[in-house]
């Protein structure tokens, strides 16, 4: 019997804690007191926590923390496989896929795989089209916030990452260390199949695809394959867009001008 009333209080205790922490604006649980505090900020607006380096301020002193690294340069969170340092954990962990090659987050619609679930989950929302975060400038939409706020920078000018060594200011802190690496000169990523080295991970990844042929970007139209993004982003053009560059020798149309271009020389040689 004491074991049926010990439980019986626990699920009394925990009914009890829900209500306890219940958003009363969304009806949103949270697991102690101070996250319904810091959630509450959400709906209120109220941000108590203000930037000493710029006019921003946060809902709460982790965000403030983390915001602070893009004036400060701080990147605490270091590889232990390479050199490479990041502003925020998330970030490392991201990074440590490119040294496990596991990716092991498949999407259903297409051939390309993850190493983290949450980038599969953004990834998902290129097919679904889902595009939650609004922009109040312009008609564009985002699968995510982070997205949304560097595109907010196009519009109001703002460029929080400066270089240490130069005049030069970024939109993202991504930018800024691509930059930094022509002051370094740091090339840590060689590729294995030849002696070529990068600055950046991203890049000998699609580096490598030249000499494995893998192509992982698949056309969901007509199945063709492409071993870099762009390039599929470029030809998903030709089934979305009108055939507006017309050929006068021959009535041909294309939906690029150099693609014009390049037809019209056939009829030069």
């Amino acid at each position: 019997m004491a074991v049926t009333w010990e439980s019986d209080l626990l699920k009394l205790q925990i009914s009890y804690g829900e209500r306890k922490n219940k958003c009363k604006h969304c009806s949103k649980v949270l697991s102690n007191n101070n996250s319904l505090i810091r959630h509450m900020r959400i709906h209120s607006g109220d941000k108590p926590y203000p930037c000493c380096y710029c006019d921003k301020a946060f809902s709460d002193n982790a965000a403030l923390v983390q915001h602070t690294r893009t004036h400060t340069g701080e990147k605490p969170f270091q590889c232990s496989k390479c050199d490479d340092t990041f502003a925020q954990s998330v970030q490392l962990k991201r990074h440590m896929g490119t040294h496990t090659g596991v990716r092991s987050h498949q999407c259903s619609h297409c051939a390309q795989s993850f190493f983290y679930k949450y980038d599969l989950t953004r990834h998902m929302m290129s097919h679904t089209g889902d595009r939650p975060f609004q922009c109040n400038y312009c008609d564009k939409a985002f699968t995510r916030t982070s997205s949304l706020n560097c595109h907010l920078r196009i519009h109001t000018g703002e460029k929080p990452y400066q270089c240490s060594h130069c005049e030069k200011t970024f939109t993202q802190s991504k930018y800024l260390e691509c930059h930094l690496k022509i002051h370094t000169g740091n090339k840590p990523y060689i590729c294995s199949y030849c002696d070529k080295a990068f600055s950046q991970s991203q890049s000998l990844v699609r580096h490598t695809r030249i000499h494995t042929g893998e192509k992982p970007f698949k056309c969901g139209q007509c199945g063709k394959s492409f071993g870099q993004r762009c390039y599929l982003l470029y030809h998903l053009k030709t089934h979305t867009e009108k055939k507006c560059y017309h050929c006068s020798q021959c009535n041909k149309y294309y939906t690029l001008k150099k693609k014009l271009r390049s037809h019209l020389s056939t009829h030069l040689r």
